[in-house]
């Protein structure tokens, strides 16, 4: 196949991110931000060739941001290149376990899906729509967070609640963060000199949403995140893994609604909730450093579930061939992952200080000691170049004479 020029489309609530991407060479040619959308404050940058344009968005919604950007592109790349679009869909439920192509009655069916991720698909919906509407005549391809974890066993899939709830409700766990952690496992191997699906690696993306995998021979078989984004590791601002039987008693005490409950575990829980004072990992080492004790409190409760989720998700595996920290606190937090590692020593594993400070840039990723026989890893995700593969592998089986 011939060099393709592929836009890729993630969508927030608040937000528009892009990427076009050269394939297959794997090229940045441009990459693009609308933020605080709907806000009189709302802008767009967009960087091509190194140099940024920043345009006044103020008050504009998803539709006018997305005509906005695709028109400051188009100043600059002939819209007639563009082979195909690429969205970050977050949740594909049991129906979308691979890049899917969109047509009317896809995004009907990922409509349905906002029951199981209501802060995530209508964002993702509103910007296919969108970019649909300013160009229609190209192909269009969701490419599912979930997607990666479709092929979990059971018995690590399902809750154990009344069967009936799965087959009726589709009570399980999909799990997220699919394409960060697919990527970075695909790098691990090349990093190793492996063939990707004869590896076993534990996965931790680290951000303001964290989960973890076990990925068995390139298939993820575990992880930490389940029906929603809720359960799991501590986050920036949602709880993780809480009995629950909280909602309840929270209820009962308090007056709140449902609602409103698992609002604040959502947005007001996890670092935040704990530390009582920010989101930003950040900002909490550096409170954590001047002796602040909810901010001490907050990483160290971060780093504890970590390790604790880590060793579990070894139970999946029969060897782990590598640990790698990825995401904004994977890549950037040299403490969080000594923190981290330091308790999980039964598995084997050490850092290398001086790697760890330098995030492995000089030794090829790799912060564990030289002696250790199990590898541990930073490698700087990135979703974008993920899904620019998954859409370029579509277009390619296309292309295959049937």
């Amino acid at each position: 196949m011939s060099d393709t020029m592929i836009l890729v489309i993630n969508t927030g609530s608040s937000s528009i991110k892009m990427a076009l991407i050269d394939m297959p060479s794997e090229r940045l040619l441009a990459e693009a931000i609308a933020q605080r959308l709907g806000d009189q404050k709302a802008s767009l940058s967009l960087t091509f060739h190194g140099k940024q344009q920043h345009i006044d968005l103020a008050g504009a919604d998803h539709e006018v941001a997305m005509q906005q950007m695709l028109d400051a592109l188009f100043e600059r790349v002939d819209k007639k290149s563009i082979a195909a679009f690429g969205h970050r869909v977050v949740h594909g439920g049991e129906k979308f376990i691979a890049p899917t192509l969109l047509d009317a009655a896809v995004i009907a069916e990922v409509e349905t899906l906002s029951r199981l991720a209501p802060l995530h698909n209508p964002a993702n919906l509103l910007g296919i729509r969108a970019a649909m509407k300013q160009l229609p005549d190209i192909p269009h391809i969701a490419v599912f967070d979930t997607a990666f974890h479709h092929a979990m066993p059971k018995h690590a899939s399902l809750y154990a609640v009344p069967y009936h709830w799965y087959t009726e409700y589709g009570v399980r766990r999909y799990g997220f963060h699919g394409t960060s952690h697919h990527y970075v496992a695909q790098q691990a191997a090349v990093i190793l000199g492996r063939e990707f699906d004869a590896c076993n690696f534990i996965t931790a993306h680290l951000g303001n949403g964290c989960s973890a995998t076990a990925i068995k021979n390139g298939i993820s078989v575990d992880t930490t995140m389940g029906m929603t984004p809720l359960e799991g590791l501590v986050m920036g601002t949602r709880s993780g893994d809480i009995d629950p039987g909280l909602h309840d008693y929270i209820a009962r005490q308090s007056g709140d609604s449902l609602e409103s409950i698992t609002n604040t575990l959502n947005r007001e829980s996890g670092l935040l909730g704990i530390s009582g004072q920010s989101n930003d990992m950040r900002t909490l080492l550096d409170a954590a450093a001047n002796s602040d004790e909810r901010a001490t409190l907050a990483v160290d409760l971060f780093c504890y579930r970590l390790a604790k989720s880590l060793a579990g998700l070894s139970v999946a595996l029969a060897s782990i061939d590598a640990i790698i920290f990825t995401g904004g606190i994977g890549e950037h937090a040299s403490l969080i992952r000594a923190k981290t590692v330091a308790q999980l020593s039964l598995l084997g594993v050490s850092i290398d200080a001086e790697k760890n400070d330098e995030h492995g840039k000089h030794s090829n990723g790799f912060i564990n000691r030289a002696t250790d026989s199990i590898p541990v890893l930073v490698i700087a995700t990135n979703e974008e170049k993920m899904i620019a593969r998954y859409v370029n592998n579509v277009l390619t089986r296309e292309e295959q004479p049937s």
